[in-house]
């Protein structure tokens, strides 16, 4: 695979680029929700006032936990090291397989580079913890696929 640590790099991007979009997404409902918190107003239907505020603080526990799962997935992108091509599958290789090629750094999904596919998976995911410490040549479990180069 031609110019494999430009696509490695675009990658990478990629993954950054995905977790700074949902850490603004996240942060804009953080603010959305404590602004609903604090303009909630008491009316005459108290029981009602009550289940909105509960409401709005069930969103906010909700965000506050995919925030940390945003901080989580930086944290494993800070790791990641596209540089040094490897024998042996591990966090930054890129993949490719009979079935297709494969990103090991974080949960992102399928996107084209050149009109050619890549799915950027987790170590954590099911395909990716067959990938992980595999050598070209071993068989996944997984379709079946067969490892044919590993950048």
């Amino acid at each position: 695979m031609k110019n494999y640590l430009k696509i490695k790099q675009q990658l990478l991007e990629h993954c950054f680029y995905f977790v700074q979009q949902k850490s603004t997404v996240i942060s804009q409902s953080i603010a959305s929700n404590k602004n609903d918190l604090f303009s909630e107003t008491k009316s005459s239907a108290g029981d009602k006032h009550e289940t909105g505020r509960a409401m709005i603080q069930l969103e906010m526990e909700k965000a506050s936990q995919q925030l940390a799962e945003i901080t989580a997935m930086n944290t494993v992108l800070n790791k990641v090291t596209i540089d040094k091509p490897t024998k042996v599958i591990c966090l930054g290789s890129l993949i490719k397989t009979t079935k297709g090629t494969y990103f090991l750094a974080i949960s992102v999904g399928k996107i084209l580079i050149e009109n050619v596919a890549y799915f950027i998976i987790s170590a954590q995911s099911p395909i990716g913890k067959q990938l992980l410490g595999q050598k070209v040549g071993a068989t996944l479990a997984f379709n079946n696929a067969e490892i044919l180069e590993i950048f």
